[in-house]
């Protein structure tokens, strides 16, 4: 990567860290606080012709406002025709697009490995009439699949596996075919990727993970740069109700000013981890995008701009694992991913990802370097048999 990219330069040559901190504030007021605390209210005054502004909190809600604004700016910096809705949580933002886009009669792709919720969504949309096809996401398998689908679901890098594909040509080659695009960024984070500028339709996310950053509320978005997509997405989150509350928003808003201090100590400190762990003969399956040997890398390092925080490998057996996983002191075992505080899975113990038992999702905080490192080969040392 260059430095300009590194930085996140767009072409006034903010850095992603002005724009983090920046990003949705409203226009300073004397008096004011810079950031408005949150606007609990269900209703507002509304006398006469309702002619726009905050009528009901199931529509509007100022404290969204300033959220969905600043999200917008960090995934489509000085594009001034991105929409960004917020949601109660991550499933509520991948609903809301595919539910609201798709028809009995439709099909959709999706991706094989990603997200474990996924098979359920495969479920409901198939008991709605709407034809599911499915692919791996490395490789660009996908294409493969494509011909006559309503929408293309990516999830790159995919969770957990962290396999990457190439959005730029799997987009141009779904709109050739007039097909629609979704990218899940919950992953890279705005900071690491920008689905928008690579030709997608839709950049979907769960907040709840590294965009907020603390493992304290539930939260997700899409963001669009489309009016009538965006407008159906909105349609579709009044109809099922799949607010945010304002506490919610206005924590994720105040979580994104560190946005990128987390993250570049969070993907350093996955860096360091993940080149610690190819010189253990017990560890297998290795896997980190930034990683120059890694399956993904080639890819990842033409759209990316950070790898993540989340690295993934295998352990011989089930029960070296858990050991594993036991022994760690700094890190806790732990579903999700992406806060400061790092943290450990054993995914198998779920049933929904197709991985080893012995398979470990760790996902690194913001913890010292060297302290976190030492704890993983301390623990890797005690979990022998």
């Amino acid at each position: 990567m260059t430095d300009s990219a590194a930085r996140g330069d767009g072409p006034a040559g903010v850095g992603d860290g002005t724009r983090a901190v920046r990003a949705g504030m409203p226009e300073p007021v004397k008096y004011e606080p810079t950031l408005p605390g949150p606007v609990f209210a269900a209703h507002f005054h509304l006398p006469g012709d309702p002619t726009g502004g905050y009528a009901y909190a199931r529509d509007e809600n100022p404290t969204w406002t300033h959220l969905e604004r600043a999200i917008g700016e960090l995934e489509a910096p000085d594009a001034e025709d991105v929409e960004t809705l917020a949601f109660a949580s991550g499933m509520a933002a991948i609903s809301a697009v595919l539910f609201s886009q798709l028809r009995a009669g439709d099909a959709v792709v999706l991706p094989d490995d990603g997200y474990q919720v996924l098979p359920l969504v495969r479920e409901q949309l198939m008991a709605y009439g709407i034809e599911v096809r499915t692919a791996p996401t490395g490789g660009d398998a996908q294409l493969d699949v494509l011909d006559g689908a309503k929408l293309l679901w990516i999830e790159t890098p995919s969770n957990p596996g962290l396999d990457v594909c190439d959005v730029r040509r799997l987009a141009d080659a779904a709109h050739a075919r007039g097909t629609l695009v979704a990218v899940d960024n919950t992953l890279a984070t705005p900071l690491g990727q920008r689905p928008l500028e690579l030709g997608a339709d839709f950049a979907v996310a769960s907040g709840t993970k590294m965009l907020t950053g603390h493992g304290d509320l539930l939260l997700g978005y899409v963001s669009c740069r489309d009016a009538e997509l965006t407008a159906s997405v909105r349609r579709w989150r009044k109809i099922v109700g799949a607010i945010p509350g304002p506490m919610e928003a206005w924590l994720a808003h105040r979580s994104l000013a560190t946005l990128q201090l987390r993250a570049d100590r969070q993907n350093a400190n996955a860096l360091a981890l993940a080149e610690a762990l190819r010189e253990r003969p017990e560890v297998s399956g290795l896997r980190y995008p930034g990683l120059p040997e890694d399956p993904s890398h080639k890819v990842a390092s033409r759209q990316m701009r950070r790898f993540g925080c989340v690295v993934s490998f295998t352990l011989p057996t089930r029960a070296r694992a858990e050991r594993f996983l036991d022994s760690l002191r700094l890190v806790d075992d732990a579903t999700s991913f992406g806060g400061v505080r790092s943290t450990a899975e054993r995914r198998r113990r779920w049933g929904g990802d197709a991985v080893p038992e012995g398979f470990i999702r760790f996902s690194a905080g913001a913890e010292d370097p060297a302290d976190l490192v030492a704890d993983v080969l301390r623990a890797l040392d005690e979990s022998t048999d």
